[in-house]
């Protein structure tokens, strides 16, 4: 295939550099606003929670602290991921050097982790709440509740790290593809997808489809008793 003279590449050599993506300016500075106002709205609201939580004591209770854990992880995406991701994106020619390659991919990963594990817990929560109310306060503690949002940060921080060490290029990369390389690891790819995706989302629909049973059948018998 012949290359267009008119193509023009992030660098000189034109073998190994990828392509400048040509938009116009207009249609360039309508994106980065609909992503800035994405991510504001995203870090206001989220913000506006953990506020709210923080700063009321009624509200101090173990499902809220879950509810804050989850407004942590979604502010983190509005104040970082979707900013970086949609300059890395708009931007397909790498400047920003071989260290802001994993700065970029780990908030992403630890983002999408720990907001899985986040939802795992709620469901948990929900399912006691639901399925064993007379239990619930001596089961759900706000102790135990803290104890469970470490855990799981810290073992997403962990996981995240050996991910990253694991996908990165030790090389600068010259475009925002090469930042991360998927090649010769698909047995990787796969256990990642279990751990990550698969694993957590299982036991979310898994414990809502137990709650949905439970609660139709309350409802049943609500009515039962009502006639």
């Amino acid at each position: 295939m012949e290359e267009n003279e008119d193509d023009q590449y992030c660098y000189q050599d034109r073998n190994s550099s990828c392509k400048r993506t040509s938009i116009s300016a207009y249609f360039s500075i309508t994106l980065y606003v609909f992503f800035s106002l994405i991510s504001a709205v995203t870090v206001f609201l989220n913000l506006l929670v953990i506020i709210s939580i923080s700063y009321f004591k009624h509200l101090h209770t173990a499902t809220n602290l879950l509810i804050v854990s989850l407004a942590v992880s979604d502010l983190l995406v509005g104040l970082i991921v979707i900013p970086s991701m949609t300059v890395a994106i708009m931007e397909p020619c790498w400047v920003l050097g071989e260290y802001f390659c994993p700065l970029l991919l780990y908030p992403t990963f630890l983002c999408a982790s720990s907001s899985l594990g986040n939802l795992v817990l709620i469901s948990i929560d929900r399912y006691v709440a639901v399925c064993d109310p007379l239990m619930y306060n001596l089961t759900i503690t706000t102790t135990r509740i803290m104890c469970c949002i470490f855990i799981t940060w810290f073992c997403c921080v962990v996981y995240d790290t050996v991910l990253i060490n694991i996908y990165v290029n030790i090389q600068v990369p010259r475009c925002f593809d090469e930042c991360y390389s998927l090649e010769g690891h698909f047995w990787v790819n796969v256990m990642d997808i279990v751990i990550s995706m698969v694993f957590p989302c299982s036991i979310i629909i898994t414990l809502y489809f137990r709650i949905f049973v439970v609660a139709r059948s309350q409802a049943r018998q609500w009515t039962g008793s009502g006639v």
